[in-house]
């Protein structure tokens, strides 16, 4: 795996080398590193890797559709995922409901493991509003387009756990305490984010006061145009060392120790020993959005390097060299994703244009008389534009 991570800037050694559990063939890799993350990989079933893949499946397709639909005009705009599947159904699929989830824009396979519906992201990238759910529904926040702000947000979310907890001791004794389910928070961003202040100033906080947060980096080589190389010089899991966080690196194509990774870090969390920071090695085979060209910036060569490395490959061949995957599932599987496919599509060309005062409706919580006044302004101005015919348009 360590030729995965080589640059000339970048000194990768097998200290550096990430957890794996299945390598880029498909086959099973026992070493005394991913011995030591075995027990968080314990409770899963044969059905439950089938449904890793099939999880992973549905993700690609709602990313093949999204795209597709994007370059027809039904969407303004569109983040792939393409590539990153497996870190983010391996993470996703180790959160307990109770925990709450910050994503950036990237976080499709997140959302489809919290239980959103997917579609309802395209209402953002449509533009006919700005998420389409609400946040505690899922325990999934809504995206953040600014890069690395929302890292302080989940500490900051963390730490009201941490006062919740608190509370609750103080008014039902430390035996209530004691019977609440820990919560943890789990924050997402790529490597790019990592080079904003937010990110920095969000692991001091929650080191310093022991947050209940796990900060979940998708290295996926490129912040937009820009590679590794020139963003960092050592590597990213260790960024939280000088802050005194703990760091974890992962093969992120590996779905197997994507999970086994995610589910210590969040125990580690939910039990008071502080924050984590999980750096996947993935990539990013697609554009960082519909809107850039990334042969512009990289080469068919590293392009095709990675696609060999596939994720869902790769569970897919472990699979089928376990006996474990039949023609049977296949069909199913075929079957499902092309009705799936058909109903993204559906939906995304039924959305149609919100009221323009809509943007009144979520300014804040409680009525507020400032923003009914505007609202009554902008209603008075549209209805001042009138057709040919001396209707109000």
């Amino acid at each position: 795996m360590t030729d995965l991570l080589h640059h000339p800037l970048v000194e990768f050694t097998t200290e550096h080398a990430p957890l794996q559990f299945i390598n880029e063939h498909g086959q099973r890799v026992e070493n005394q590193h991913n011995a030591e993350f075995d027990q968080y990989l314990a409770h899963l079933s044969v059905e439950d890797l089938k449904s890793f893949y099939r999880d992973m499946m549905v993700v690609r397709r709602f990313d093949v559709e999204a795209t597709a639909l994007q370059r027809q005009g039904e969407l303004a705009l569109y983040a792939p995922l393409l590539g990153q599947e497996a870190a983010q159904v391996g993470s996703g699929r180790a959160l307990a409901t109770t925990d709450m989830v910050f994503p950036s824009y990237r976080e499709h396979g997140v959302a489809h493991t919290r239980g959103l519906d997917m579609t309802k992201i395209l209402q953002l990238f449509r533009g006919v509003n700005h998420g389409g759910w609400d946040s505690f529904e899922r325990n999934f926040h809504m995206y953040t387009l600014v890069i690395g702000s929302h890292a302080l947000h989940a500490v900051g979310y963390a730490m009201g756990i941490q006062q919740d907890a608190k509370l609750a001791q103080a008014r039902g004794g430390q035996e209530a305490a004691a019977q609440a389910a820990p919560e943890a928070v789990m924050v997402y961003f790529g490597d790019g984010a990592t080079s904003q202040g937010d990110v920095s100033e969000a692991l001091g906080f929650a080191a310093v006061n022991n947050a209940p947060v796990v900060f979940f980096c998708q290295n996926n080589q490129w912040a937009i145009s820009v590679p590794n190389h020139l963003q960092f010089k050592s590597p990213l899991y260790l960024r939280g060392t000088g802050f005194g966080v703990p760091g974890v690196r992962v093969d992120g194509n590996d779905v197997l120790a994507v999970h086994a990774a995610t589910r210590w870090a969040l125990d580690y969390a939910r039990h008071g020993h502080g924050p984590v920071f999980i750096e996947a090695v993935t990539y990013r085979m697609g554009a960082h959005t519909t809107s850039d060209d990334p042969t512009k910036y990289r080469t068919r060569e590293e392009e095709a390097q990675w696609r060999a490395k596939d994720p869902i490959d790769r569970i897919r061949r472990a699979l089928e060299d376990e006996g474990v995957w039949s023609e049977a599932d296949d069909a199913a599987l075929t079957a499902e994703l092309e009705g799936f496919g058909e109903y993204v599509r559906g939906y995304v060309r039924s959305l149609e244009a919100p009221p323009v005062t809509s943007m009144f409706d979520h300014v804040y919580g409680s009525p507020n008389a400032l923003v009914e006044e505007d609202r009554a302004w902008f209603t008075r101005y549209q209805e001042s534009f009138v057709d040919g015919e001396g209707d109000a348009q």
